[in-house]
């Protein structure tokens, strides 16, 4: 029981401490729940919306580093440019199914 009330804490913490990157992080976390989803059950909507929050998280990532500087700024604009490339990529590929 101490483990669980260690990591809800950790996770009220973390989120009064840096609100937009707890949201990135939620939005990343859902995604990949997504994915295993849709690779389960590969039915496009999981992966069309999977790709949604990657995108979503990937343009608040590089919002939120132009507002306000990480120490870590050139990997984090590089992963986030990384993840919106691939993202828009496989978002072309999946028009095909509408």
């Amino acid at each position: 029981m101490a483990i669980w009330r260690f990591w809800l804490n950790t996770l009220i913490l973390s989120s009064q401490y840096n609100p937009p990157r707890f949201v990135e992080l939620v939005m990343l976390w859902i995604a990949l729940a997504l994915l295993a989803v849709w690779s389960i059950l590969p039915f496009w909507p999981y992966l069309v919306l999977s790709l949604s929050f990657v995108i979503g998280a990937s343009i608040s990532i590089l919002i939120r580093e132009a507002i306000a500087p990480s120490p870590y700024i050139r990997a984090t604009q590089v992963t986030a440019v990384l993840m919106l490339i691939i993202s828009v990529y496989g978002l072309a590929d999946v028009i095909h199914y509408f």
